[in-house]
């Protein structure tokens, strides 16, 4: 397993590199055939409040934490906590669907898409664009994006409708609930 641990406003000292090492470390049981290989962890401090954003790409999927808390020890713990619920999820999830259909089924796209709009308005209301990401669409099924997304802690996913072949989004409503928007053909 390799670490990319970098520190923003935080010197990072090789007590808490071991700390993090060792505890991100055991989630490698959970994978016997697919290991992990690259780790990446950023750690920041704003305003006495410690973070830590763990990342973990794999084959067919993308395990992802955000934590903040006051102690830089306790973000940590609760990031693998985190992770382990994902880890656990996605598996319940593919043994449920191979259980049922007989098969795997498609492996899950790998997405870190974030959309972010100027929140000052000035003289001009101009759009700023602050961050762009690409990343390959994966086919999968409605279902499947909705764990992904749910996974990655995130509003909305994009995907490539595996019936159809087109590029379709979903994403989490107020209620609740989930939605799909898929083209006008």
């Amino acid at each position: 397993m390799k670490f990319n641990i970098r520190g923003e406003n935080i010197e990072v000292t090789s007590a808490i590199r071991e700390y993090v090492e060792k505890k991100i470390s055991k989630l490698e049981r959970y994978f016997d055939s697919a290991p992990i290989s690259d780790v990446h962890v950023n750690l920041s401090v704003y305003n006495d409040e410690q973070r830590i954003e763990v990342t973990i790409p794999m084959t067919n999927l993308l395990l992802r934490a955000e934590v903040q808390h006051i102690d830089l020890y306790a973000a940590v713990d609760l990031a693998v906590d985190k992770l382990e619920r994902q880890i656990r999820k996605y598996k319940t999830k593919i043994n449920r669907k191979f259980k049922q259909n007989g098969s795997p089924k498609h492996a899950f796209a790998e997405l870190e898409k974030e959309a972010r709009l100027a929140t000052e308005e000035n003289n001009e209301s101009d759009i700023e664009i602050v961050r762009t990401k690409r990343f390959n669409l994966k086919p999968m099924d409605s279902e499947e994006a909705i764990l992904q997304m749910d996974m990655l802690g995130h509003a909305f996913f994009v995907f490539t409708n595996d019936q159809s072949g087109d590029t379709n989004v979903v994403y989490k409503r107020r209620d609740g609930k989930y939605g799909l928007i898929e083209p006008n053909v």
